[in-house]
């Protein structure tokens, strides 16, 4: 599956960062992590800490696939509002979503300082607005719960949002003073380089042809024709589980973005802040630590790969539009636009866990606007799983929820 188009930004921004080779010969190792992009190179770095022989390999190049089309918004807001999401699964396990991944941004900073990253990670603010007048009073119902949960909101009204930031068309929002942004692609390399360093093994152009489950060790074929001998697998495949799995548990979904050309004035103010509205599909913009401005959306159902690529130009032009509508006062040339895919659970909710029709092994499986943060939560997930305990979003998680 064709995850990206040709051209994301931090692709052509970082250029080749490390080489890996490909597997030609037979290995053996405690957990084998197939997936090499942000998931994957976290949850081999918590395989590592736990003290476990951990090989990591990938079908394409190191972070070729979504991880280099992700625009790295890091929030602790699911898709799916708390209010709605203790609808669907209770107050338990809807803030104990939200506060998973709260906590995961801190702890990827934490992350960050460990491997020395150079991949500009950024605490930032988040800014939820109200796309349209009526989304008011939802939005208003949305900070109440957040704010009995006891994170840290404020509300702001439209005037105040105006003087702050420039901001039209906005009539009232959310502002939360937990957020980042980070250069995903970068961040990979950095962290395989720091566990290589500790024992990993990484190999990409490596895929993954078949496995024979045993008792003791599994044996996992690749397209290599060689062979790697594991107790564990840890399957960190993002989207292209949906190929892997038999029956649908996520819908997928191609979104759009565009990076602006390097403006210091336009994106000045806009260091400090996640902005997204309640639009569906929702606007989504920040400045990137270089001083461009990138605005995503204009999500629609995925169909191919051609068909998605297809509409870029017409996409770009739709996102301009929405950019000067929400910031006339700055200015947008584009830079860059490209197209990537993300999916849809029914809840928001990641897949994270065991799977029937897969003994031995484990999935990690973002999905959503939060992908890496479920992620983060995940290498804590991986890591109980691995010695036999229990984790309190398990049951949320589960492929069986």
């Amino acid at each position: 599956m064709d995850l990206k188009s040709n051209e994301p930004f931090w692709l052509v921004k970082n250029g080749l960062l490390a080489s890996y080779p490909s597997l030609k010969e037979d290995a053996e190792c405690d957990v084998l992590v197939v997936g090499g992009g942000i998931t994957g190179s976290l949850i081999a770095h918590q395989c590592i800490r736990d003290g476990y022989k951990t090989i990591l390999i990938d079908k394409r190049e190191i972070s070729n696939g979504s991880s280099s089309a992700t625009t790295s918004m890091l929030q602790y807001e699911i898709d799916v509002p708390l209010y709605k999401l203790i609808d669907k699964i209770g107050e338990k396990g809807a803030i104990a979503s939200y506060e998973a991944c709260y906590q995961s941004i801190d702890e990827l900073g934490r992350l960050v300082k460990q491997v020395k990253s150079k991949a500009g990670f950024r605490k930032k603010d988040s800014l939820y607005f109200a796309a349209l007048k009526k989304d008011v009073k939802e939005l208003k119902q949305e900070f109440e719960a957040r704010k009995k949960a006891g994170f840290d909101v404020k509300w702001m009204e439209a005037d105040e949002i105006l003087k702050k930031y420039d901001l039209q068309k906005a009539y009232g929002g959310i502002l939360s003073t937990q957020g980042a942004s980070v250069d995903a692609f970068r961040l990979v390399h950095e962290i395989l380089a720091y566990n290589q360093k500790k024992g990993l093994r990484v190999y990409d152009r490596t895929g993954l042809a078949g496995v024979k489950y045993g008792r003791r060790l599994n044996e996992v074929m690749l397209d290599t024709g060689r062979i790697i001998r594991c107790r564990k697998i840890v399957y960190c495949v993002g989207y292209e589980s949906a190929l892997m799995i038999k029956e649908k548990f996520v819908d997928l979904i191609s979104t759009y973005a565009i990076v602006s050309e390097v403006d210091p004035a336009a994106s000045r103010k806009y260091k400090d802040v996640l902005i997204w509205n309640t639009a569906d599909p929702y606007i989504y913009m920040r400045a990137t630590d270089d001083d461009r401005m990138l605005i995503g959306g204009e999500d629609e159902e995925f169909r191919n790969p051609q068909k998605r690529d297809a509409l870029i130009g017409k996409k770009e032009q739709k996102l301009l539009a929405s950019f000067s509508k929400y910031l006339p006062h700055s200015s947008f040339r584009a830079d860059f636009a490209w197209a990537g895919t993300f999916g849809e659970t029914k809840d928001g909710l990641p897949y994270i866990g065991e799977h029937k029709d897969f003994k031995n092994s484990y999935f990690v499986l973002g999905f959503g606007g939060n992908g890496i943060t479920f992620s983060v939560t995940g290498m804590e997930m991986t890591s109980n799983w691995l010695k036999g305990k229990k984790h309190l979003l398990t049951p949320y998680f589960a492929f069986e929820r």
